[in-house]
């Protein structure tokens, strides 16, 4: 897929959590369906971190190829992300989630196919040595759209839980 399609994709996904969550009573957003799974405004403070920080994965990997780039599960940045969301403003995390849009243009609109063939070893063991289409494909396209996923989950189980 090129580098045009992918910020299309991106951006489209990006659109659908912002129309799906934007009317949602606080209830939902702050539902959770389990202690160990996020609530639907858990996963838009994630989004909102997210983006952001793969683009930077990407900028500083292509400028410095020999780095190392990504994170685990534990980072911090990602946990305090979601460690605050019950704080947040739903309105002000989904204007930021819209504007990461243009910084998603901005920063893939400048990035080459050449550049995105690059090579480089992940932090995380378990993807290795990938090329930095990688962080495009599956860290920003596919991961945005299982987070989409999940917040539809979450809606239908809430509207459940809260109508029993």
């Amino acid at each position: 897929m090129s580098v045009k399609d992918s910020i299309l994709s991106i951006q489209q996904t990006t659109d659908q959590i912002v129309r799906t969550c934007e009317r949602l009573p606080q209830e939902v957003l702050l539902w959770k369906p389990s202690e160990e799974k996020w609530s639907v405004m858990e996963v838009l403070c994630h989004v909102e971190e997210v983006v952001p920080y793969w683009l930077a994965e990407l900028q500083e990997t292509i400028e410095s190829p020999q780095r190392s780039w990504g994170r685990g599960l534990q980072h911090e940045g990602r946990l305090a992300a979601v460690a605050v969301a019950h704080e947040r403003n739903a309105s002000e995390v989904l204007r930021n989630i819209t504007n990461s849009k243009r910084q998603v243009e901005d920063v893939l609109g400048a990035i080459s196919e050449d550049e995105l063939g690059i090579e480089a070893e992940s932090r995380n063991p378990r993807f290795g040595t990938k090329p930095l289409s990688f962080i495009v494909e599956h860290l920003l396209k596919e991961h945005l759209v299982t987070h989409y996923q999940q917040i539809m989950r979450n809606i239908e189980a809430a509207k459940g839980a809260t109508h029993d």
